[in-house]
């Protein structure tokens, strides 16, 4: 089993020198207009530990849009709260093309690949809002109970700028609800979804409260949200299907279960030590952090981290 060092700022200093030219590197999202204004060179990194030890570097305090972030915890909340019934609707394969593909759906009948691409992610919404009445309110409420934040919040200006440009995603929605797929009225998903990918945190925030994924789903007061094998299967697709349609190349580059999100964020999971979040906005063509994956291929270099 791989073990941390005792002086974690130093490492995450080393990983930040190490990648430092791969900052500012790609574009940042602006297909989300509210998100194209984010400086470009900004780079935060934390790790929280199964022991109880929290460290970052850099700008791992500022909070920024968590965007697909978010669909790890709707995915362990409706897991949690209604088991594994979701697995009749949506797959668990990765897809191999872009993350809002209505061609991929309509292949496939409304049934869709996997729960981390959007048309996925709408379905995991409406089961989450027809379990809990308030999809968005559950998924805040873990948040805040997690990192004992009771401030995290949706930003509204970004939700609203998600809303007004989301026509495929509402068309997503409106072809799963066509096959029969979809509960809910298929706006009030919408508008969940739009709010779930708008929460804004910051690294540290974020590692906290994904730590039960790396403590076989308990929470930190000890309550289990998951079981050990649900834990172990959110990992699973996590790492098959957590980067878009460059999960392999993160797979294979990084070695850990991870999601993204197009602020630029990525979420990782070592199983049994750790998370680490890392954040810069600059992405790759495929929508990944491309200093983001550098440090966290720097980290589990370092460390031994690595999965496989």
């Amino acid at each position: 089993m791989p073990q941390l060092p005792a002086d974690l700022p130093e490492l995450l200093e080393q990983v930040r020198a190490d990648v430092a030219g791969r900052v500012g590197a790609g574009k940042v999202a602006d297909y989300i207009p509210a998100l194209a204004s984010v400086p470009g060179d900004r780079f935060g990194m934390a790790v929280a530990t199964v022991d109880g030890r929290l460290h970052g570097v850099g700008d791992w305090r500022e909070r920024f849009s968590i965007q697909s972030i978010s669909k790890v915890f709707g995915l362990a909340l409706t897991l949690g709260l209604d088991g594994d019934l979701l697995w009749q609707r949506v797959g668990r394969e990765p897809s191999g093309g872009p993350f809002n593909s209505l061609v991929q759906l309509e292949h496939e009948k409304g049934v869709p690949r996997n729960p981390f691409i959007n048309a996925g992610a709408l379905v995991v919404t409406d089961r989450l809002l027809s379990v809990t009445g308030d999809a968005t309110g559950a998924v805040l409420e873990l948040l805040r109970g997690e990192t004992g934040e009771p401030g995290l919040g949706v930003d509204s200006l970004v939700a609203e700028s998600e809303a007004a440009h989301g026509d495929l995603n509402a068309a997503l929605g409106y072809f799963i609800s066509a096959h029969g797929n979809m509960d809910n009225p298929v706006r009030s998903v919408l508008a969940h979804y739009f709010r779930q990918c708008a929460i804004s945190m910051s690294c540290g925030e974020l590692a906290w409260a994904a730590l039960f994924l790396a403590r076989h789903g308990s929470l930190h007061d000890g309550r289990r949200l998951l079981s050990e094998v649900q834990a172990k299967r959110v990992n699973a697709v996590m790492l098959t299907c957590g980067a878009y349609d460059a999960a392999g190349e993160f797979a294979y580059r990084v070695g850990l279960p991870g999601k993204s999100g197009v602020g630029g964020g990525i979420l990782a999971v070592v199983p049994r030590l750790c998370t680490v979040c890392v954040w810069s906005p600059g992405l790759d063509e495929q929508g990944n952090s491309i200093a983001g994956v550098a440090a966290l291929e720097r980290f589990a270099d370092l460390t031994g981290s690595s999965v496989f």
